[in-house]
């Protein structure tokens, strides 16, 4: 074969080549990047906050001793229902019978010295008042000396009297206060609920919770008729919420069942919280309580909870999914102003860069069209569009990496139909 020949050959096989490659990419252009397309339409939207917490009694009384002692008697278990009054638990009484014993003893003892000091102060008094009445009748029969040391002896007596009155004040409050320490051996219940927890058992020692109220507390009564849960709510989404607004809350221990709820208080201080960072930042949370309007009986204290706080509606309004809003560049910042510096643009890093949000308009030509968009209020999967679209507007609604990539101009086709489930940039990523 000549050499002519060869290059002929090569020359077609190379030409083939050219072509297949050629076609192919024209094909491949033709097709686009394939999304999911979906029309703007109305929908009702619900923007909420989810934060997670425990179920607690609204009312609960941590039962403490204010004396220390053995326990003796023990009436109650955990979870028994108890009404106000009911006798809980009898600390040993025999040290604190006697302290009212000696307090009875000298109550008695200073009332007798009071009645021997008013005797003394009575006599004292009538011996003074005759020898004042003899000296005015006979000067002779008493000296002033002696008349003086009489009104000084009255008066000493009336001070002593004084004093056994005051000694029996002390002995009553002394009494008192011995009988107050003998009540407190018996321990009732000041609130009727349910016993949640208990902390003791017959034999321990109790001990009066002065500095430390936890290893003081023997027991805990709580009313379990109204309930609530204290979640802790991010600084970012706390302002959204108001006392009065609306819950969903999932209970962890009744996974098919949503309770309603109402919050009823929104902390003024912050809980803050160290934040596993290395810089040693803070996460700052405020506490919201909600109030579970229909929970079940057998709800108990403790139990996790996750509430989902409804904070603003609206019904039948524009909106978009989440996933088709994305940011661009707002590329007519940083083309200069060319009526500046003698025609010169201006430089990119005088006017700065903004990005904007917005979506990506599917044209009849199935090329694409960046349109910034104003949102409203969020919903779980959808965004409200206060401007930028209209109703009918064909946009495109995914996947997250096409939207990440897709640039104004691009060619698109719509996706199979069983794939137009618009995915949260969450869901794609996991994907």
């Amino acid at each position: 074969m000549s050499k002519k020949v060869k290059y002929s050959i090569v020359g077609v096989v190379a030409a083939l080549g050219i072509a297949l490659i050629a076609l192919t990419a024209m094909k491949n252009g033709n097709k686009g990047v394939e999304v999911r397309i979906e029309p703007v339409a109305k929908r009702d939207l619900v923007a909420s906050v989810t934060a997670s917490g425990q179920v607690s009694p609204h009312t609960k009384v941590d039962v403490a001793s204010d004396i220390s002692g053995r326990i003796v008697r023990l009436a109650v278990k955990e979870g028994d229902m108890v009404s106000k009054g009911q006798f809980l638990l009898q600390i040993e009484p025999n040290q604190y019978e006697a302290a009212v014993q000696r307090a009875e003893a000298s109550l008695a003892s200073a009332r007798a010295g009071e009645a021997q000091a008013k005797a003394s102060q009575i006599q004292a008094q009538k011996n003074y008042e005759r020898s004042a009445e003899i000296r005015k009748s006979n000067a002779a029969l008493i000296s002033d000396e002696q008349l003086e040391q009489l009104k000084t002896q009255a008066e000493v007596n009336t001070a002593l009297y004084d004093a056994a009155a005051h000694q029996v004040d002390q002995a009553i409050a002394q009494l008192r206060d011995a009988r107050s320490s003998l009540e407190k051996t018996t321990i009732v219940a000041p609130m009727s609920g349910r016993v949640t927890r208990l902390n003791v058992e017959q034999g321990e020692t109790a001990v009066p919770g002065t500095f430390n109220k936890d290893a003081a507390t023997l027991l805990t009564i709580s009313d379990m008729s109204v309930l609530e849960t204290k979640v802790k709510v991010d600084e970012t989404d706390v302002a959204r919420i108001s006392v009065g607004d609306s819950a969903q809350i999932q209970i962890d221990a009744f996974p098919d069942t949503t309770f309603t709820g109402r919050v009823v208080e929104i902390s003024n201080s912050s809980v803050k919280t160290a934040a596993a960072t290395s810089q040693g930042d803070q996460a700052v949370d405020y506490e919201v309580t909600i109030k579970l309007l229909d929970p079940p009986s057998e709800t108990r204290p403790d139990f996790s909870a996750t509430a989902k706080v409804v904070t603003d509606k609206e019904m039948q309004v524009l909106s978009i999914p989440i996933i088709a809003l994305t940011v661009r560049e707002d590329e007519s910042l940083n083309k200069g102003d060319t009526a500046v510096g003698l025609g010169k643009a201006r430089p990119t890093k005088e006017v700065g860069k903004r990005d904007i949000e917005g979506v990506f308009v599917v044209g009849k030509d199935m090329k694409v069209e960046f349109r910034p968009v104003k949102v409203g209020i969020a919903g779980d999967k959808y965004f409200q569009v206060i401007s930028g679209l209209k109703e009918g507007d064909r946009i495109v609604a995914g996947t997250y990496q096409a939207i990440r990539d897709l640039r104004a101009g691009a060619l698109v086709r719509e996706a199979p139909q069983d794939d137009k489930k618009p995915k949260t940039p969450a869901e794609a990523k996991g994907a």
